[in-house]
C-alpha cells in the first residue's frame, strides 16, 4: 500500500509518498484553504501512485476532523471532507502527533516541534496524545 503523507505547515505544505526519494512542497499562508491545498497537492503529485492519504494538521483533531481553524491559514478546514476531495481513504491527525510517531522507537517519548508554532505530543507504549502546548494562554 502506498501512502501519501501531507504535512500542512504555516509557511509550506510538504508531501512525500511511499517509494519516492524526495519530498515536494509549496507555500502555504493566510490564503491557503483546504480546497486550494487539495488542488495544489493533487497537481504536484500527479505522477505519483498512492492508495491512501495521511494529513498532519496544524491544530487539534478529533475523530479524523480538525476542530479549530488554524490562525495562520485560510478558513474552511473544520468540516472539510478530505476523503471526498482526495477520493481515497484519508486520515487526519495533529501534525505534532504525526511527527512524533515518525520518530518513535518505543517506551515513553515527549515530542516538541518548533516551526511556525510549537507542536507537542507525548507517546507512552505506542499510544499518542497530542498536547497542544503552543495553544495554551
Amino acid at each position: 500500500m502506498n501512502v501519501l503523507v501531507i504535512d500542512i505547515g504555516g509557511t509550506h505544505v510538504k508531501v512525500l509518498a511511499t517509494g519516492q526519494d524526495a519530498h515536494r512542497e509549496f507555500d502555504s499562508g493566510p490564503s491557503l484553504t483546504p480546497k486550494r491545498m487539495v488542488s495544489k497537492v493533487r497537481k504536484i503529485v500527479a505522477d505519483w501512485k498512492y492508495d491512501v492519504v495521511s494529513i498532519g494538521y496544524p491544530g487539534p483533531v478529533l475523530r479524523n476532523r480538525p476542530v479549530s481553524e488554524p490562525w495562520n491559514l485560510g478558513k474552511g478546514w473544520c468540516g472539510f471532507n478530505f476523503e471526498a476531495a482526495f477520493k481515497r481513504p484519508t486520515k487526519v491527525v495533529n501534525d505534532a502527533a504525526m511527527q512524533a510517531l515518525g520518530s518513535y522507537k518505543g517506551g515513553k517519548m515527549l515530542f516538541l516541534g518548533l516551526g511556525t508554532g510549537l507542536g507537542s505530543a507525548v507517546i507512552v507504549d505506542g499510544i499518542v496524545e497530542p498536547m497542544e502546548l503552543g495553544h495554551l494562554p
